[in-house]
């Protein structure tokens, strides 16, 4: 069964803008983008960099480091989307955001 994490409130994360938490043992940027929130690993697998450093343009976030693209919506390496980061689903109840994590831990 997964599991739901209360991260932050809507009025925390404005549009536009990105956030860091620590959500079992894994640090996860929450991404306020066109209206709705999304949810990956801050890790770059190239070389480790924090993403959520980077630039956010068209839906994805550009490592800082060596500029390789992620899109928020799944994870996805932009060049070849068969690399991916962790990805999470994202629900917003009432006036608070919630991060959802699989039952084994895995992100979808």
């Amino acid at each position: 069964m997964s599991k739901l994490h209360k991260v932050c409130k809507v009025s925390e994360l404005p549009e536009g803008q990105v956030h860091t938490f620590e959500v079992e043992e894994k640090i996860v940027g929450v991404y306020h983008q066109q209206g709705k929130y999304f949810a990956i690993d801050d890790f770059c697998p190239h070389m480790g960099a924090s993403l959520s450093g980077g630039h956010v343009e068209e839906g994805t976030v550009t490592c800082p480091w060596h500029a390789w693209r992620f899109r928020l919506c799944d994870g996805a390496w932009a060049d070849n989307p068969r690399l991916k980061v962790g990805c999470y689903n994202v629900s917003v109840v009432d006036d608070e955001i919630f991060l959802e994590t699989p039952a084994n831990n895995q992100p979808k």
